[in-house]
């Protein structure tokens, strides 16, 4: 029996420029079994001000899990991967990498700056479903995500 309907939404970051690809993925979650809220922002300084709750992001919540994709405008998906996990305040958060690109140089250097994982989005429908339901059965079913530590 799935329990996440009986807590609060599991909070999902979503860092794309694509538009048709943010659709792809806001459809998934929308159609998922998981209470879920799925954020959306369209470059690396937007994701950077939302993680850290700056500017017009002044009251976003800090996101359970993060898709990145790597080229982004502003601050490229590398330059967000750097910046949130040489941060003590974020860089425990799960961090998948969603992006086009198979080649070898990014998919490593994805690894040494500390993605969670490393996806390359299949093209044809059907398969992008079935990675995407991939992901929620193993990051949104199995796996134990960070919860934010209050302080008093």
């Amino acid at each position: 029996m799935n329990f996440a309907k009986a807590v609060a939404p599991i909070n999902l970051l979503l860092v794309e420029d694509n538009a048709a690809d943010a659709f792809l993925i806001d459809t998934f979650f929308r159609d998922s079994n998981i209470l879920n809220t799925l954020h959306q922002v369209r470059d690396g300084e937007a994701a950077m001000e939302f993680l850290r709750q700056e500017n017009q992001y002044s009251q976003a919540p800090r996101p359970h899990l993060i898709f990145l994709d790597l080229n982004l405008p502003k601050k490229d998906g590398r330059e967000v991967l750097a910046d949130l996990k040489s941060d003590p305040a974020l860089k425990e958060i799960p961090v998948i990498v969603m992006t086009g690109s198979a080649a070898a140089q990014d998919i490593s250097q994805s690894y040494q700056l500390h993605a969670s994982c490393y996806v390359t989005k299949p093209s044809d429908l059907n398969q992008f479903n079935q990675t995407m339901q991939s992901i929620e059965d193993f990051w949104l079913n199995y796996v134990k995500l960070p919860v934010p530590l209050t302080t008093s």
